[in-house]
Formats: C-alpha cells, sequence, structure tokens
C-alpha cells in the first residue's frame, strides 16, 4: 500500500514528549497539533475543545437558517426543524465533549438559543 506522504501527519501527545522528527521514505513528516480520526477532532492534549467548538459553530448556523427560512414559530415545526437538522450534529459524539464543563456549557447554549425560537 502506498501512503500519500502530503496527507501524513505527526501528533506529538504527552508533557514530556522529546517532539522528535519522523519521516517516510526520504521526505520529513510535519507536525501537527490537531488531527482528525474517524470524524474526531483531537488535539495534542487529548482534549476535545476544537471539536466541540466547531460542533457547536455548524449548530448555530443552522438554527439561523432555521430561524431565517422558517416563518412559524410554533413550538411542533420548531422541534421538528430541530430534531431533523440540529440535534444529530450535536448528538455526534457527544460523549466526549462532556467531559469537560466548558463543552457542556457551550453545546447547552445552542439548546438555549431553540427554546428562545419558540413562541
Amino acid at each position: 500500500m502506498k501512503f500519500n506522504k502530503g496527507e501524513c501527519r505527526v501528533l506529538h501527545l504527552g508533557r514530556n514528549n522529546p517532539m522528535h522528527r519522523y519521516g517516510l521514505g526520504t521526505e520529513l513528516l510535519e507536525s501537527s497539533s490537531a488531527q482528525r480520526d474517524p470524524g474526531v477532532l483531537v488535539d495534542n492534549k487529548l482534549t476535545m475543545r476544537q471539536q466541540c467548538a466547531l460542533v457547536a459553530k455548524k449548530a448555530n448556523g443552522l438554527l439561523g437558517c432555521i430561524k431565517k427560512s422558517v416563518a412559524s414559530r410554533l413550538r411542533e415545526v420548531v422541534l421538528l426543524f430541530y430534531s431533523a437538522l440540529v440535534r444529530r450534529h450535536l448528538e455526534y459524539c457527544v460523549q466526549f465533549c462532556l467531559l469537560e464543563q466548558k463543552n457542556m456549557e457551550l453545546l447547552e447554549r445552542v439548546q438555549q438559543s431553540v427554546t428562545k425560537m419558540i413562541e
């Protein structure tokens, strides 16, 4: 199997890591501060802050689209759009995001904005 050397990165983990340079063949690999692995963004401290921030940003963007394009603010209508479009983004990898209080508050703010949309 041939590796695409341009897409290979090194993620250094741990506090006392000497940050050695690694290579693939004759080419040195770049180091990365965060890496996406099966859809989850993990940084070098093994936290999911960036993942939760991206999820919250995407969910807020979808809520904005719902707010602009749907005239009705009835509970049934808003919850239907929320459960169909936004909720799946919040539930994806949420178990990792809830390990830290800041991440939990970030995702709860998205849910609070949904309740404010309902008349």
